[in-house]
């Protein structure tokens, strides 16, 4: 074989590794869903790993499928003080009951084996089990508080970006102040508009019944 051949293939296996790495932003992963959040700073791809994590992944799913996440935002900003560009960024229905389904049971890291590295996608909480509803954040760099250890039951991580991680960047840096207890200075000053939230693989399985926060809007639309 000539050696312009040989280095054309070597050459090759080089990239190939890169473009591996590149396609599940393009293409579907087994047991992974992939999910667009539009913002209006840019688009986040993220996906859920619907294997390890069923009941978060589900559960995100259906406030995506409902269009729950239309119109909300990303309303936190935690950035470490020992490095300012590492954090997270937190959005989703925030308080507004008329968004939320109901509590879901916790899946730790320690079951699922999904721990908190970066670009890592996880649910928010109050401070206890079993109540985690429609707020997410996504980690900017590695994260192990966030993971299960021995009493503590840790943050239900249950995907990652595939996306759009210069645009979670974009919103860390965002300027904060306000918040109280352990999110003191991290709310955002002016929340990040989060457009829409679509599912890009799989059939949708949006929830029968009434939308109450669609109400107020359809009443302003038949004036």
């Amino acid at each position: 074989m000539r050696p312009v051949v040989l280095r054309f293939l070597a050459s090759l296996l080089v990239l190939l590794p890169g473009f591996a790495f590149a396609q599940p932003a393009n293409r579907p992963t087994p047991g992974h869903t992939r999910v667009a959040i539009e913002t209006s700073v840019g688009t986040i791809v993220v996906a859920t790993d619907d294997r390890r994590a069923p009941i978060t992944s589900a559960n995100f799913l259906t406030y995506v499928d409902d269009g729950r996440f239309d119109g909300v935002t990303f309303y936190r900003a935690a950035r470490r003080k020992s490095d300012p560009k590492l954090g997270l960024i937190q959005g989703g229905i925030d308080t507004d009951a008329r968004r939320s389904l109901p509590p879901i049971k916790h899946e730790p890291t320690t079951q699922t084996g999904i721990r908190h590295l970066d670009a890592t996608l996880s649910m928010a909480r109050p401070n206890r089990a079993n109540s985690a509803m429609g707020n997410f954040f996504i980690t900017v760099g590695p994260t192990p508080n966030m993971d299960a250890r021995g009493d503590y039951i840790g943050y239900a991580a249950f995907g990652h970006v595939v996306a759009g991680m210069d645009v979670v960047k974009r919103i860390l840096a965002v300027p904060t102040c306000c918040g109280e207890g352990p999110m003191r200075g991290q709310m955002i000053i002016k929340p990040v508009n989060i457009v829409r939230v679509k599912r890009l693989d799989g059939t949708p399985h949006p929830t029968r019944g009434v939308k109450p926060w669609l109400l107020g809007l359809h009443r302003k639309a038949a004036r």
